[in-house]
């Protein structure tokens, strides 16, 4: 829509206000919460009829209704008692709820009255006024009449009033409706009749004006027809029931970058916003990455900048959190390009996901509407990235309680089966000879301890394992060399057989970390020759804390046990490998990288090292090396 068509709220007197199907308000301007005496933020999503019980014995509910049931338009008049007002609204239904316009009329109807009477008063009004004679000559009309349709009052007055529809250039259609409506009037079917028409001024804009059509006692005039310019008004309804639809649109999409693209061009296309982009927070980053823009701004700058904390004005309203128009950005500092050919702007937040920002060339080309009707879009962006984080939370913890339930039945097998072992053992030994009375349980003591120190490990990697992979507790400062030496007198291994090349700390769950290493500790045991004379040596060091990718960060375990899995890549995670007798030792590896998978660390394992085992944890980023002089 172009400049001038766009609605100026600061001039406009009228209340406007959008329901949906439900009558919970969606859109409120200005003029409306001061007449209802309610803010915006009280009133969204509340039922009109909850807020305002005192409309339910007015006109409010049967006109709403039938302008919604029907989907025609209506109209009617009600009188506020207490502000001694009249007021006229009118509801147009679309599919998603109705926009009503009210207007206070107290003043029209004073002057409706007094027309015929005081022809000065109908001089100073700025609507145009003529007043037609029972065969539909034209008796008078008023100076804002004569500028409207670029004529004199000689060559109207005494013309019938079909030269008002030639000279406006009036569709035949509402020509006829202009007709029937002042045979109404003249006949006293009705005591007022108001229609809208679309008619051209003597500089040959097409403008939208309301024809109110009332009866005078006059010597001469039988009807008055009053001229409203209402193109600023009719502009406005026309986009914040856009706006409304537009909303329907942002609900369609769950991508965040896909509802940003729909609200910037939807700001160029109703607005008149051509130079217009979004930007969201990349949360793990921490800048503002540009994810839609319009034509013109592509075109413009060759693409949208990236924007981290500090720069620019963009990163200052985004962080500030609130709307923020400026008339004139040459009187700005620190701007982020001090060349841009940008003259004025309007900044945007989106909530804590982003920022919406458009501007022009011209200083000063933006207004409080322009201020307003952003802000209403911005809102609306805010509500379906909101509703789209949902859903995608949603799905992520649908996905989360499959993984969950699946690796749950993988451990349950492993019970069973380990389990199920443990009794056959003891039932084939019981079994050898029953009859002899000096038989003494060949599982005694060590045996026994053995197995039963097993079974216990491994309910213990069952209960952990079970845990949801997100249940990471409060995260402390770990010492590593501390975290491994805890570990190890959980363990089959002995602090003894584990070297500690580099001391360093590290932010996690201190139970779960210690829990993490209890894991690995006992998965290289169990891949220990229990037979060979050598123990078994684990070395420990950190990788990555000199790179500046932190997520390069970590520390690895690599052993020189008699096993490896150099040909099980794929199956060393699996809760159910290996299906060999080295099973029996807790859940190993399965349980390292459940843990690690809480922590968001990556877990790989490298086979074949110098005939053993390394196992790598990376994205650590909170990994750093110890000072010796200050630990």
């Amino acid at each position: 829509m172009s400049r001038r068509s766009i609605p100026a709220l600061d001039r406009i007197t009228d209340a406007f206000f959008a329901l949906d199907t439900d009558f919970r308000f969606t859109y409120l301007n200005t003029r409306a919460q001061s007449l209802l005496k309610r803010s915006r933020s009280e009133l969204i999503g509340r039922v009109m009829w909850d807020e305002f019980p005192e409309t339910v014995e007015t006109q409010f509910p049967d006109g709403f209704h039938q302008a919604m049931d029907k989907q025609v338009p209506v109209s009617f008049e009600v009188y506020h008692t207490r502000l001694e007002t009249w007021f006229e609204a009118r509801a147009y239904p679309s599919e998603t709820g109705l926009s009503v316009y009210m207007r206070d009329v107290t003043e029209r109807k004073q002057q409706e009255t007094a027309l015929a009477q005081h022809a000065a008063v109908v001089e100073a009004i700025s609507d145009g006024v003529l007043t037609l004679s029972q065969d539909r000559r034209i008796v008078s009309v008023n100076s804002a009449l004569e500028d409207l349709l670029g004529t004199s009052r000689a060559e109207l007055v005494g013309s019938h009033v079909e030269i008002l529809t030639e000279l406006a250039d009036i569709a035949d259609e509402q020509a006829l409706e202009m007709g029937r409506a002042i045979t109404d009037i003249d006949t006293g079917a009705t005591e007022t009749r108001t229609l809208e028409a679309s008619l051209t001024d003597a500089d040959g804009i097409e403008r939208m004006s309301e024809l109110r059509f009332v009866p005078v006692e006059d010597k001469t005039a039988t009807v008055a027809c009053v001229v409203r310019d209402i193109t600023d008004q009719y502009e406005y309804e026309r986009v914040a029931t856009s706006l409304h639809e537009v909303t329907r649109w942002l609900l369609d999409s769950d991508d965040p970058e896909e509802i940003c693209a729909v609200a910037v061009h939807a700001g160029s296309d109703l607005l008149n916003l051509p130079i217009s982009g979004a930007w969201l927070l990349e949360e793990e980053q921490g800048y503002l990455e540009p994810v839609a823009g319009t034509a013109d701004a592509h075109d413009e700058f060759g693409g949208l900048p990236r924007f981290n904390p500090g720069q620019g004005l963009v990163w200052d309203v985004f962080e500030a959190g609130g709307v923020e128009r400026f008339d004139d950005l040459e009187a700005k500092d620190d701007l982020y390009n001090p060349d841009t050919p940008i003259r004025s702007e309007i900044i945007a937040p989106i909530g804590t996901h982003g920022v919406l920002m458009t501007g022009s060339f011209e200083a000063n080309r933006f207004d409080e509407t322009d201020v307003d009707l952003v802000s209403t879009l911005v809102e609306n962006t805010r509500a379906a990235l909101d509703r789209a984080d949902r859903e995608r939370i949603l799905r992520e913890r649908s996905v989360e309680l499959e993984r969950q339930t699946e690796r749950l039945e993988r451990v349950a097998d492993v019970l069973s089966n380990d389990l199920q072992q443990q009794l056959e053992d003891v039932a084939g030994t019981l079994e050898d000879d029953p009859a002899d009375d000096s038989w003494q349980f060949p599982l005694a003591e060590e045996s026994v301890g053995t197995t039963l120190d097993r079974a216990e490990r491994l309910i213990d990697d069952v209960r952990e394992f079970a845990r949801n992979a997100s249940a990471v507790r409060t995260r402390s400062r770990i010492h590593l060399e501390q975290a491994v030496s805890e570990a190890a007198h959980g363990s089959q291994l002995t602090t003894e057989n584990i070297i500690i090349e580099q001391a360093a700390t590290l932010r996690a769950d201190t139970d779960r970390f210690i829990s993490l290493l209890e894991a690995a500790f006992n998965d290289i045991a169990a891949r220990s020759d229990a037979d060979s004379e050598s123990e078994v040596t684990v070395w420990i060091d950190v990788v990555g804390v000199e790179n500046e990718d932190a997520r390069s960060r970590g520390f690895f375990l690599r052993d020189d046990a008699a096993e490896s899995y150099a040909e099980a890549h794929d199956r060393v995670f699996d809760p159910a490998f290996p299906d060999n007798e080295t099973a029996r030792n807790g859940l190993g590896l399965a349980l390292v990288k459940a843990i690690a998978d809480a922590h968001d660390w990556q877990v790989a394992i490298e086979c074949g090292l110098d005939d053993g085992t390394q196992i790598d944890i990376k994205n650590v980023m909170t990994l750093e090396l110890v000072d010796d002089k200050n630990p």
